[in-house]
């Protein structure tokens, strides 16, 4: 398979994005958005201190605007018609001066002008005025979450990335759940594990990989023992033993598309108690999987998932809904929520993880990434999900 965004499908997005401004009556656009850009150019960086930004001319041009270390790179890899580059931040010219002239030369001052953010930003230090300071617009017109949207349906290259991405999330789970043993710790077993399953996938792709992001890894995140009460935990250098709730996740970036695996897994013994919030949680995902249909909004989902938990005397129980799209971002747009009620469509991906959570106890969620299609969904992750297959021996 091709393990990467064709050039044409770049340029692709471009047009549609176009065709998008045309129709808002929209001259030109300027975004800062890292997620946005990479999905328009293919150009993938480092967000610093050091102002980046593409721009749309009237002219239907494209242009990348980028610090003078990240030039080459550009020029290389990013899909656009013109590189711009400025010496480096803060220097004695601040860098949104430069991009001043840039957008001047360009012809976009004057015009409807088109933005994701009024400037660019950064908590790495980036201190600069905010675009409307900078130039004159007949109008400005807010863009944000436009792309956004763009996102949400994945093309069949996103799909076969993400698909790739859950292969090697199950291979890294895969180990975590081997190397999981009374008397050793979270990080010792999450190395292990993540170091195996990235060496077999390098070894196995080979040269053309590019995560564009993190390799397969799998973790525990602190979500061990009674910590898994806590649905982000971080991590704690926690020492299993038998008998704990283990709340697990894989990832694997593949050209910057993610899936995500988790499973609620027990060292060694399972208790009555355990068990039995292990099969509501199990329930619970499958009503969600039941409820995944085109043309549905996604809020249809979350109210059957919490129908199922007041039936079953567990709301209190619950701090999260039920899961969320996924792409070039861990967390996107849509969310299975009941304030969220767009449409389901084919080609959505998202993750479904209904989780309740028991201090004093532990926490208990599964997460699959599945794919929306014409009659209801695929599951793109296919790791077990019964109870006696994730008792950690």
């Amino acid at each position: 398979m091709k393990l990467s965004i064709s050039k044409d499908e770049l340029l692709q997005r471009q047009q549609a994005f176009l065709k998008i401004l045309d129709e808002r009556q929209v001259d030109a656009a300027v975004l800062f958005s890292v997620t946005d850009i990479f999905y328009l150019t293919g150009f993938h960086f480092l967000p610093t201190e050091r102002p980046i930004g593409f721009f749309i001319d009237p002219s239907k041009r494209t242009h990348l605007f980028v610090p003078a270390l990240e030039q080459e790179h550009a020029e290389e890899f990013a899909s656009v018609d013109f590189v711009h580059a400025y010496p480096e931040y803060p220097g004695t010219t601040h860098p949104m001066e430069y991009f001043k002239k840039s957008l001047a030369e360009a012809g976009v001052p004057g015009n409807t002008i088109g933005y994701d953010s009024n400037g660019y930003g950064s908590p790495m230090g980036y201190r600069g005025p905010q675009l409307s300071s900078l130039i004159d617009a007949k109008e400005w017109r807010p863009l944000q979450g436009l792309i956004e949207e763009m996102r949400m349906i994945k093309s069949p290259a996103e799909i076969e990335l993400i698909k790739e991405s859950c292969r090697w999330g199950n291979l890294a789970h895969r180990l975590l759940q081997k190397y999981s043993k009374p008397g050793l710790s979270e990080i010792e077993i999450t190395s292990r594990a993540t170091t195996e399953a990235t060496m077999a996938m390098i070894e196995t792709l080979g040269p053309d990989y590019k995560p564009h992001g993190s390799p397969a890894n799998a973790f525990f995140r602190g979500q061990v023992g009674e910590m898994s009460a806590f649905p982000h935990a971080v991590t704690q250098n926690i020492v299993l033993k038998k008998g704990d709730n283990l709340v697990t996740a894989a990832l694997c970036d593949v050209w910057g598309y993610k899936s995500e695996l988790e499973r609620t897994m027990f060292v060694q013994e399972v208790s009555k108690e355990q068990e039995k919030y292990f099969h509501i949680m199990y329930e619970a995902q499958e009503v969600a999987f039941a409820h995944i249909k085109p043309g549905e909004p996604v809020s249809s989902v979350e109210r059957a998932v919490q129908q199922y938990f007041e039936q079953q005397n567990v709301t209190a129980l619950t701090q999260h809904h039920t899961g969320h799209a996924i792409g070039l971002l861990g967390h996107e747009a849509p969310f299975f929520d009941l304030g969220d009620h767009t449409i389901m469509k084919p080609g959505m991906v998202f993750t479904v993880e209904p989780g309740l959570y028991i201090r004093g106890l532990g926490g208990f969620r599964h997460s699959d990434t599945v794919l929306v299609t014409e009659n209801g969904m695929e599951m793109l992750t296919y790791y077990p999900r019964d109870l006696d297959s994730l008792i950690c021996t």
